[in-house]
């Protein structure tokens, strides 16, 4: 990746974003726990037929964290990045930042194609309601600064095992996922209930490639079929034997041909 640079948001947030490679631009969108670091592999399969652009979102890696937070800025952080980027920009949106990246477009994002993969919709009103309480729990253990304890209600909320959250929290990675804690705010603001927004999707007119893992539980893979249902011009797709920890390898071809790259090939 070439150096650091820097895209500003309209309310003085620094954009830290990376840029490399040749063709048309494609903005790369975190979700959850994600920085840069998340997406280099992708983005550097991506760089032979696109110019990739791999951001921090605000409130991470080397992004500033103008608050009070809102989605509004978030959005109007992805409009910076997409001025920076220029005519033609695409963009790729993991979990949460898939949700984001949809409503970016949504609220007029001049982009000309979107893809996302496994944005956690939650398309049973249990399951909506459990995300309610999950917000209001976050909402207090992050008022507390018990930073380590709402990673840990997030990462029961998707499910990871007690046994796995003790794992993690003796992995090298924790100190890491503890310092980002206070953007699981920033993801439920996104995502709210998480319910499909229906009436959202309909003003998407771009082409939208909803993906999801072939190997993910069912409530990660049915949001997929959901979304390409509700947006005008779109396409879902299984990866097949792939999780929400999907193989980039995997991924950057089926990217690199929605977008227009070519074939599914890549070195």
């Amino acid at each position: 990746m070439d150096h650091t640079n820097t895209a500003w948001s309209p309310d003085g947030t620094p954009l830290a974003y990376e840029c490399a490679g040749e063709g048309p631009p494609v903005i790369l969108v975190g979700g959850a726990f994600c920085t840069r670091e998340t997406h280099r592999e992708l983005a550097g399969l991506l760089a032979p037929r696109f110019t990739v652009f791999n951001y921090d979102r605000r409130g991470r890696g080397a992004s500033g964290n103008t608050l009070p937070y809102a989605v509004g800025r978030e959005v109007e952080d992805l409009a910076a990045v997409v001025a920076a980027a220029g005519a033609g920009a695409m963009l790729y949106g993991l979990s949460s930042g898939g949700a984001l990246a949809l409503e970016a477009v949504a609220s007029g994002l001049p982009v000309t194609a979107v893809a996302v993969y496994e944005p956690p919709y939650a398309l049973e009103a249990e399951r909506r309601a459990g995300n309610v309480r999950y917000g209001e729990r976050l909402a207090a253990l992050l008022a507390a600064e018990r930073r380590a304890d709402a990673v840990e209600l997030f990462l029961s909320r998707i499910g990871v095992p007690p046994p796995v959250i003790e794992e993690f929290r003796r992995a090298p990675m924790w100190p890491g996922m503890v310092a980002l804690a206070h953007t699981l705010a920033y993801e439920h603001a996104v995502l709210g209930d998480a319910a499909l927004p229906v009436e959202r999707l309909a003003s998407v007119t771009v082409p939208v490639l909803a993906l999801c893992g072939g190997a993910s539980p069912e409530w990660m893979r049915a949001p997929a079929t959901a979304i390409a249902g509700a947006v005008p011009d779109g396409r879902a797709l299984s990866l097949p034997g792939q999780t929400h920890e999907f193989s980039a390898r995997a991924l950057a071809p089926v990217l690199a041909e929605f977008f227009g790259g070519g074939s599914r090939e890549l070195p």
